[in-house]
């Protein structure tokens, strides 16, 4: 009786997930793994399919014969892939790192399990990254970098030396982090949220908002 073949996942069928799908498709597609075996999952109700792949819902997933299943969170909002993330931990899951062809990778890059590496994205060298990072399109990560767990940058983020990003930083949409210096990295603390276009001159401290140029934080208003 041959063994039964591994079943792949994109979880989240929004703008995320559908974004990440074709890189998955391609991915699998170059390890000759038919395309049936990939499919969206999500936990709202949707139509049988979603850009030409079958939807299921998480239970569905789980009862879907297969050998191995292999998931990665297209979900954008970081509190969110965290729990998930433990879910399928506890269900035998195993995280799946999705990545564009043209994504360049350098010298000793260390990278969490279930990243997703969209088009255009570049790691440098000496750079650690944690769990779950997302990095979209034309983002890159410089030399001697440290990105947490559960991080994301919008597309065109630009981090730049020696910066400690903590866990579950969101970094908007063409932010500019600038260079931190040996021994002492900027930081961008846990939870932080630096605005689209910000550019960041200085240690963001953790939970914290900044917006513009030069980033400062958000002054709320009452």
């Amino acid at each position: 009786m041959l063994p039964l073949a591994d079943l792949y996942a994109v979880y989240g069928a929004s703008g995320c997930g559908r974004g990440v799908m074709p890189l998955a498709r391609q991915q699998l597609a170059q390890a000759g793994i038919a395309p049936e075996r990939l499919v969206f999952v999500d936990d709202a109700p949707g139509p049988v399919r979603v850009n030409g792949q079958r939807l299921l819902t998480y239970a569905q997933f789980l009862a879907e014969p297969a050998g191995q299943r292999h998931v990665v969170l297209a979900i954008a909002n970081s509190a969110v892939r965290e729990k998930l993330a433990a879910r399928l931990i506890q269900e035998g899951v195993r995280p799946w790192t999705v990545h564009a062809t043209n994504v360049v990778r350098m010298d000793e890059v260390v990278l969490g399990e279930g990243a997703i590496l969209s088009p255009f994205v570049t790691l440098t060298s000496n750079i650690r990254i944690g769990r779950h990072f997302h990095a979209n399109l034309y983002s890159y990560v410089e030399h001697d970098c440290v990105i947490g767990d559960f991080v994301t940058f919008a597309p065109g983020v630009k981090c730049n030396g020696n910066i400690l990003v903590e866990d579950h930083a969101y970094i908007g949409a063409g932010a500019v982090i600038k260079q931190g210096v040996p021994g002492k990295p900027l930081v961008i603390g846990r939870g932080a949220i630096v605005g689209m276009g910000a550019v960041v001159t200085k240690s963001v401290l953790p939970g914290e908002v900044v917006v513009g140029n030069p980033a400062k934080p958000l002054q709320k208003k009452y």
